[in-house]
């Protein structure tokens, strides 16, 4: 294996999952992850989300970059952040909120646990 890896769906097998119901606060979003690293709490690759909104909590740390489509963050609370190609940002543990894609969104992704 080497120590060289891109971020593209070819690193990994997809995986479709969507939200639990009773996080869904509009239309029915389904996910697709391909989660290119996995070790030591730490996870990297690339998600895709069809339209809707749902809850989302952090207890990690999140670094993203969106790829296409667009999207609105909105923390409990506070202000709402849309967010759309060419974005980067981090969420970081704590996070409470809504996460609604607008258009069918791809990011990548740097996860740690």
């Amino acid at each position: 294996m080497s120590a060289f890896l891109r971020l593209t769906p070819a690193a990994a097998d997809p995986e479709t999952t969507r939200p639990a119901p009773e996080k869904v606060l509009k239309g029915d979003p389904v996910h697709t992850t391909w989660n290119a690293e996995e070790r030591d709490g730490l996870y990297a690759g690339i998600w895709e989300s069809t339209p809707g909104k749902w809850r989302i909590s952090y207890d990690e740390w999140e670094y993203c970059r969106i790829l296409s489509g667009r999207s609105v963050i909105t923390e409990d609370g506070g202000e709402a952040f849309e967010v759309a190609p060419g974005d980067s940002f981090l969420i970081r543990p704590g996070f409470r909120g809504t996460w609604e894609v607008i258009e069918s969104t791809r990011k990548d992704y740097v996860i740690l646990t």
